[in-house]
């Protein structure tokens, strides 16, 4: 075990904090106002605000952000764990929203626009897997002076990770039910689980666009976990018979499969970081840990546009 014990810098007095969950008050201001208050300032920025708080806090909430970090025990490494695991829920919580409104427009018909939206999405992924790049920095050691704490905890517990998974399309009602008795998260997983996927409107965008897809792929359960279907894989291979920069369905389909190649990154980077510090050692949250973390690996969010690639 480390010999050196953390010490926490006291930052914030948490009983001064305003811990309201809606946004607080802000003035606005202009393209006029910033210039007056840069004569105002000689360029310097500005020090003088009235009250308790000034508006870089007030925006973001940040002194209640900055508040919500609680190691429950010495371990040295359990500041890293909180911090990085909190970090990957608000990156969770900004994929979503790209992918939801990547999404909404395909439902709209704007492809286009949807390639933008993923792009952003794709970056998202890039900078979730690199948090492995700061947790993987946690040993075997520093992780045992803490994780008794952990109770079940779990990764497989994040709703914020789930609503990513069911909107690739990666659909589980049994996963989904660890949130049931949660009543302000279960009915937006619920919805979430019934809902389709935004692989499930691309291939509505595919159908739409003239390319025959079997019913059994455009009316479906949504809540079952997408399976391949072979009039999709043939749809798809007809869009790369014209693998052009202005054919939007190409392109299209590059963007779906660079995100699940990304998100295949972050998951072996997961694996990898798990078994390195736990080995097989059974998961908390009842998984078989590293055992359960290798079979997701191999999932692939879009399987016919991997299942085409020796055709193409």
């Amino acid at each position: 075990m480390p010999r050196y014990k953390p010490v926490f810098p006291q930052l914030i007095d948490a009983s001064q904090v305003h811990a309201s969950v809606h946004p607080r008050p802000m003035g606005r201001s202009t393209d006029e106002s910033r210039a007056a208050l840069v004569k105002e300032t000689g360029g310097a920025p500005n020090v003088d605000y009235d009250g308790k708080t000034n508006p870089y806090i007030d925006y973001q909430s940040i002194d209640l952000l900055l508040s919500l970090q609680h190691p429950r025990s010495e371990g040295y490494d359990e500041m890293c764990f909180f911090v990085m695991g909190q970090v990957k829920e608000l990156l969770f919580r900004g994929l979503h929203f790209e992918l939801f409104n990547a999404r909404a427009q395909l439902n709209e018909g704007q492809v286009s626009d949807a390639l933008v939206i993923l792009a952003r999405a794709g970056a998202y992924v890039d900078h979730i897997a690199d948090t492995w790049n700061i947790l993987s920095t946690i040993t075997t050691e520093g992780f045992n002076e803490f994780r008794d704490h952990l109770s079940t905890a779990s990764g497989q517990l994040s709703f914020m990770y789930r609503h990513v998974e069911f909107i690739l399309g990666n659909k589980s009602r049994r996963l989904a039910t660890a949130h049931k008795n949660v009543p302000h998260v279960w009915p937006a997983m619920k919805e979430a689980l019934e809902a389709p996927s935004l692989y499930d409107t691309a291939i509505g965008a595919l159908h739409g666009a003239g390319h025959t897809v079997d019913n059994a792929a455009l009316n479906r359960d949504w809540s079952e976990s997408y399976q391949s279907n072979a009039s999709v894989a043939q749809a798809w291979l007809e869009v790369y018979r014209d693998p052009v920069s202005d054919n939007p369905l190409y392109q299209l389909a590059e963007a779906l499969i660079a995100i699940d190649e990304k998100m295949s990154f972050y998951r072996w980077r997961h694996f990898t970081s798990v078994h390195k510090i736990i080995g097989y050692k059974p998961g908390t949250g009842g998984s078989a840990g590293v055992g359960w973390l290798r079979q997701v690996t191999e999932h692939r969010f879009f399987p016919e546009l991997w299942e085409i690639r020796d055709q193409l």
